[in-house]
């Protein structure tokens, strides 16, 4: 005999008064050797001797199989599939997007269109069958209602953030709610949300269905809004203590880009936000370059708004991350007439800074140059002796990828002497990878590694991940040129620990590995690697760095048929003098 109860949640609710009574008899049903019971329930609890089997989500196959089946409209749609992946493919929502297409009789382009305007609210047909019911269902749940009026609000907050809330952030972001850890204890068990990752999240129709509709009326969700908002406003300076604790930002960027774009959305004249959006782009700067959706929005302010020449200067910094340095240079000139605009001079030179940093990156060093020696000229007039320690630090570099060696190495040490009395060793420690740059293209190979060592070991118990990364590729570098395989694969591997998070540096070091295998003639190893680097460089869109690798390529490509031929030409010889020997044997 099978036996099948059905949407059992408030059944087995002990708490409810009669409820006790059907416990007692499911559990006495669940004895009996010729009865096979079935209980589907949003709850987790069951009475004992049960088994207990959770029904995960469908898979994007088995989704769109149970689409299509419903839906005769047309053959696969990208257009519907796309649809069915944001739904994480939850077997109710696709049975009801599909039955609502067919009913209406809906081509997928209409379908998208009313998907963009109503999202889940068009998962319903007739006879009361909805998406909707089934989650009021499981909010009028008796558990869920004897957590008190704060269960639905929290709900909200989860739904809110694309990746749900970090487990570990609870006493963080709910201060004000003094059992938040029953709360989300009782919402797992009621299936409303689940542990991901790290992170309590929820399905996707679920998270659309209870995400705030006007997050400004939602209390618990500014609140949560203000601590993000204040944790990123912590300065992120690698001469500063407590720099390391900003990693956080690598584990909730989505979420945190997130916050920004819609408040921003709602009230694009707060001051608030948009610092909370510069504070953001600084963070990922340091621990994750990307490109942002901010991007765009922040180039969208208009002129005069007071926040944009701050906020353009971090995408700025973003496109310099990820190598894009063609773009980085067109929005520093557009900030630069900004803040020109406005008279602001500290800022006039620090973001003329920028593009001569910019300029030696696309190679433009006499640009460069002039660009530095203006920048400096502004901090004299200021007496900013750390700003022109910084700026000469720059200069060293340009002057150094213009071949004018003497200066360059005059610049570097007068910003070391600048800096003797600062705290400054961030700038110290970058002069020094300059004057290792500079003995190595004098080919005083010793007094560049010896620099290269001084750099590191500044940095070092600062745990600067750029600065140990660099010095680490430099070395690697001078090794391999030396022809010292092994020492510069030990700095290889020193730089992959401090490239984590960081695609454009992962790129890097693939690019000199797949050099190094080059001259060690492992072309197969090598090619592999500069297919690697290639493709990270082209997904960045740092253009310079992808054609560098496609060249590469060709170097590897070239070589290796030239060992082939070399091979075949041998073959062809052995094979020749083999059968002239035989020939000779046989009187032929």
């Amino acid at each position: 005999m099978l036996i099948v109860i059905d949407n059992a949640e408030s059944v087995l609710h002990l708490q409810e008064e009669g409820n006790q009574k059907i416990y007692t008899l499911v559990e006495e049903l669940s004895q009996f050797r010729n009865i096979c019971l079935f209980i589907t329930s949003w709850i987790s609890t069951i009475p004992p001797g049960c088994e207990i089997l959770d029904i995960p989500t469908l898979s994007i196959e088995a989704a769109q199989k149970t689409f299509y089946h419903i839906y005769k409209h047309s053959g696969q749609s990208d257009l519907a599939n796309h649809i069915l992946e944001q739904l994480d493919p939850h077997p109710l929502s696709v049975a009801l997007l599909a039955t609502v297409s067919q009913h209406n009789r809906w081509s997928p382009s209409w379908l998208a269109k009313e998907w963009e305007k109503q999202r889940t609210e068009m998962l319903h047909v007739q006879h009361n069958k909805s998406l909707a019911a089934t989650i009021e269902l499981s909010l009028a749940s008796p558990m869920l209602q004897e957590l008190g009026p704060d269960a639905h609000a929290l709900l909200g907050v989860v739904a809110f953030f694309p990746q749900g809330i970090d487990e570990n952030n609870l006493d963080w972001l709910f201060p004000t709610i003094s059992n938040r850890t029953n709360i989300f204890y009782k919402f797992c068990i009621l299936s409303l949300t689940h542990q991901s990752n790290g992170f309590i999240t929820m399905l996707a129709p679920l998270r659309d269905y209870l995400c705030p509709k006007d997050p400004m009326s939602a209390p618990l969700l500014c609140i949560a809004k203000d601590c993000y908002f204040s944790k990123l406003s912590v300065e992120v300076d690698p001469n500063l203590p407590g720099f390391q604790a900003a990693q956080w930002i690598t584990s909730e960027d989505v979420n945190v880009e997130h916050l920004p774009n819609v408040f921003t959305t709602i009230d694009a004249a707060s001051g608030d936000v948009w610092e909370a959006c510069i504070h953001f782009m600084e963070h990922l700067c340091c621990y994750k370059p990307q490109l942002v959706m901010l991007g765009p929005k922040v180039e969208g302010l208009p002129d005069s708004h007071p926040s944009k020449p701050k906020c353009l200067t971090r995408p700025s910094e973003l496109f310099h991350s990820v190598g894009n340095y063609v773009e980085q240079k067109r929005l520093l000139i557009y900030t630069l007439e900004l803040q020109k605009r406005q008279g602001n001079k500290p800022e006039v030179a620090k973001i003329l800074g920028y593009l001569s940093q910019t300029s030696r990156s696309l190679k433009l060093y006499a640009e460069g140059i002039q660009q530095a020696k203006e920048v400096l000229e502004i901090y004299r007039q200021l007496n900013h002796k750390v700003k022109q320690a910084q700026c000469l630090k720059t200069l060293a570099y340009l002057l150094h990828a213009e071949k004018e060696l003497d200066a360059a190495g005059e610049a570097a040490l007068q910003s070391i002497n600048l800096l003797s009395d600062t705290d400054d060793q961030y700038t110290v420690s970058k002069s020094y990878r300059v004057l290792g740059n500079i003995y190595h293209s004098k080919g005083d190979r010793e007094k560049a590694a010896k620099h290269y060592e001084t750099a590191l070991g500044i940095a070092s118990p600062f745990k600067w991940n750029d600065q140990l990364f660099w010095n680490h590729y430099a070395l690697a570098e001078l090794f391999c040129g030396g022809g010292r395989f092994n020492d510069a694969h030990t700095h290889i591997e020193h730089e992959k620990s401090h490239s984590t998070n960081r695609m454009y540096r992962l790129g890097c070091v693939m690019s000199l590995q797949a050099n190094i295998l080059f001259q060690q003639v492992r072309l197969e190893e090598s090619k592999s690697e500069a297919l690697s680097a290639f493709g990270v460089f082209e997904e960045l869109g740092a253009s310079k760095k992808a054609e560098a690798c496609r060249r590469f390529l060709k170097r590897i490509e070239k070589k290796m048929n030239g060992e082939f031929q070399i091979l075949y030409y041998f073959t062809c010889l052995f094979t020749y003098l083999f059968l002239a020997q035989g020939a000779e044997g046989s009187g032929n």
